[in-house]
């Protein structure tokens, strides 16, 4: 019995697929048709070439690569050549008595890059949003701008001379107080300041663009209305600025968390010495020395697939809080 129900039920099915399938354009008129708007909208499509192409060939092609992290990978022999290990590289990493160290360095300076780094742009978006003189407005985003322009060999050698025990300008300032000169880069203590320090005056006027944009967005009439109610300016900023900048505010941040577990490379490597390796010495140098230093490109590899599944579980678990508490997500 329940066979016939069923051979009824598709018969029903078909009957009525029949029809849409009947008056479906043929696949030559459909390909047609997707060529004829590909080609309408052809500038578009060169526009976003480069892009792909980037991406394709810097992004994806090299992820075949993760297979080395299996291998005892020889660069002259290839695969072929190479020896499968397994898991033995991972097992070698999350054994060594430095993995602890290394993955707190790592974490540790990213939070306080997020504490810091992030807020940073977001606090100068909402102080420039204050100012009403647009000329001196306009200077103070040019001028915070600038730092980013520079590359990042530039800005340590601006702290080295900045910091320097006997030609640096804060060691002069603290021997004019009577004080002793301090070996900022050297001490370990003050190698996160540094860092992050330096990272809030590299990015705050560039990190500020996306959150002046979607303040440009937001109804002037709110305010208006804020202002006829006696809301103060701080009140405003609370109860109309904040929210309506929310959602940027989630999706910069979800990006953010992302990179919780790649702090930049150059900057770290540039600024270590080895009496501050017990909190330089991050994940992305540790990688560095063992791949390029030591030639051991399973390890390496290894080590960056950890990296990568870690940023990877922050992402979707940030974007399933952001979705859950905010309904704002990327996914």
């Amino acid at each position: 019995m329940m066979a016939d129900v069923n051979i009824t039920s598709n018969d029903v099915n078909t009957q009525q697929l029949e029809p849409l399938v009947k008056n479906r354009p043929p696949f030559t008129v459909r390909a047609k048709k997707v060529f004829k708007k590909i080609w309408n909208d052809r500038l578009i499509y060169l526009m976003i070439l480069p892009v792909v192409v980037y991406y394709v060939i810097f992004r994806y092609l090299p992820m075949a690569g993760i297979s080395i992290a299996f291998y005892d990978y020889k660069i002259l022999k290839g695969f072929s050549g190479s020896t499968f290990v397994g898991f033995k590289h991972f097992i070698t990493f999350f054994s060594n008595p430095d993995f602890f160290k290394l993955l707190y360095n790592t974490i540790i300076l990213n939070v306080y890059s997020l504490l810091f780094c992030f807020t940073a742009p977001i606090i100068f978006a909402l102080l420039l949003n204050e100012l009403r003189n647009k000329h001196f407005k306009k200077t103070v985003q040019t001028v915070s701008y600038l730092p980013y322009f520079l590359s990042t060999v530039v800005v340590v050698g601006m702290l080295y001379n900045l910091l320097s025990p006997t030609t640096g300008s804060i060691n002069a300032l603290l021997r004019s107080m009577g004080k002793d000169s301090i070996n900022f880069l050297q001490e370990p203590k003050y190698f996160r300041p540094i860092y992050i320090i330096s990272g809030i005056w590299q990015g705050i006027g560039w990190g500020s663009i996306v959150y002046l944009s979607a303040l440009t967005s937001i109804d002037q009439e709110l305010y208006e209305a804020a202002m006829v109610d006696g809301a103060s300016r701080f009140k405003q900023v609370i109860h109309i600025t904040l929210p309506s900048i929310k959602n940027t505010i989630i999706v910069m941040f979800i990006l953010q968390v992302g990179n919780l577990m790649s702090v930049g490379f150059e900057k770290v490597f540039l600024l270590q010495q080895p009496t501050n390796y017990s909190v330089s010495e991050v994940l992305s140098t540790y990688i560095y020395k063992l791949g390029i230093t030591n030639a051991n490109y399973g390890l390496a590899t290894a080590v960056g697939l950890f990296n990568s599944v870690v940023s990877l579980i922050l992402v979707y678990f940030s974007t399933y809080l952001s979705k859950k508490y905010s309904e704002t997500t990327l996914l």
